[in-house]
């Protein structure tokens, strides 16, 4: 494929590329020498699933593997046992080595519902850091100065605000940096917010004798909140192992402007012709693209049915899942340990936003405890029978 062509599916969806020229004259060098450039996407399993936030990056990936370059989906168990700082104000729980390889056998499962596991080079960086001495490791250290560091946004914040920030999370970018020397990256691509750590890896391999990698930052996919990046510990995620009830659910349940958003960054629809439809059908159609592509086409239009019948027509779910409740339960603790929340908070939200009914009556009180059987329902998707 010719580099104009090239260049137009990688521009899709992308916030930035440093540089459009260096990265044009990487793809030329690539075509004129018949060597597939080696792009490196780098992931730490911090938690066991993966949502529509991540398939950004992913589907970018596989758009590199149909143009015939070489990918590589770096697993970082040794930098995920510290965590990436990147837009943090505080410092993050460290993960113990058993929860990152559970999280990382995870990942390698569900990738290849959008990789190709044929042109897809799985790596982790433990194989390169575990082998390296103490004094290897901080001779790195010599290649960053402490101003450096300190010039990123979310460092300076905490540090000027004093908040605390530890000696392991500095080394992080240098790491992640690292990962890029190794694997002699070409192309190295990651969210907006990881721009300082994209760019260390750049200068890292100019001290190291490489040619520094072009970089592209796609944006951050917002979650269902249409506020806060999708994560789940925001609660505002749709992971792509959930069943194709929920997804749809979800997916139907963000804003009209952010349904745009996910058609360029989550699927590969001409955003023009999309324009021209109602919004409703719009969102019922994105719904069903995304549920096609990790499900299946069949699943897809059944939820499609599903939704319309419960949502549309006021009824309910074909299956409703049952809880039963012992005498004097909150509906806080039903909400929290039936699981149709993540936490407490959540659910006090949700009730001070009236959006949990019990019997298609709004809950408007933490400690209201339902004295009879009935069905329990938070925002538009989720239902629950409650039984005493």
């Amino acid at each position: 494929m010719d580099i104009h062509k090239q260049m137009e599916i990688i521009r899709r969806g992308a916030a930035e590329i440093i540089s459009e020229e260096e990265l044009k004259k990487k793809l030329e060098q690539s075509l004129n020498r018949k060597r597939p450039l080696r792009v490196k996407v780098g992931f730490d399993p911090t938690a066991p699933d993966i949502h529509l936030g991540h398939t950004v990056l992913l589907r970018k990936m596989r758009q590199f593997q149909d143009l015939g370059h070489q990918v590589i989906f770096l697993i970082g168990d040794f930098t995920g046992m510290i965590g990436d700082p990147s837009g943090q104000d505080k410092m993050r729980r460290r993960l113990s080595e058993k929860e990152v390889k559970e999280n990382a056998a995870t990942y390698k499962k569900q990738v290849f519902k959008i990789l190709d596991s044929g042109k897809t080079r799985v790596a982790f960086n433990s194989a390169w850091f575990r082998k390296m001495n103490s004094g290897e490791i901080l001779n790195l250290a010599s290649y960053v100065t402490l101003a450096q560091i300190l010039a990123r946004q979310d460092f300076n914040q905490r540090y000027t605000q004093g908040r605390d920030i530890s000696l392991l999370e500095f080394y992080y970018p240098l790491l992640q940096a690292y990962d890029s020397v190794r694997l002699e990256a070409d192309i190295e691509i990651g969210g907006i917010d990881q721009k300082f750590n994209l760019l260390l890896g750049r200068e890292l391999q100019k001290d190291f004798n490489q040619a520094p990698q072009a970089v592209i930052m796609l944006p951050l996919l917002e979650g269902t909140d249409g506020a806060q990046k999708m994560s789940k510990s925001f609660g505002n995620y749709i992971g792509i192992n959930e069943s194709s009830d929920s997804m749809f659910g979800k997916i139907m349940s963000i804003s009209d402007e952010l349904m745009f958003k996910y058609y360029q960054l989550l699927t590969d629809e001409d955003l023009e012709q999309i324009k021209k439809m109602h919004p409703k059908e719009a969102k019922l159609r994105l719904a069903e693209n995304i549920i096609a592509q990790y499900h299946c086409q069949k699943a897809a239009s059944l939820a499609r049915q599903e939704f319309l019948r419960v949502f549309s027509q006021k009824e309910l779910p074909k299956e409703v899942a049952e809880y039963k409740i012992g005498a004097g339960q909150t509906i806080v603790v039903i909400l929290v340990n039936s699981g149709l929340v993540n936490s407490g908070n959540e659910a006090r939200r949700l009730i001070s936003q009236r959006a949990v009914f019990f019997d298609n009556s709004p809950v408007d009180k933490e400690n209201f405890t339902p004295q009879k059987s009935g069905i329990l329902k938070v925002g538009a998707r989720r239902f629950l029978r409650l039984v005493i």
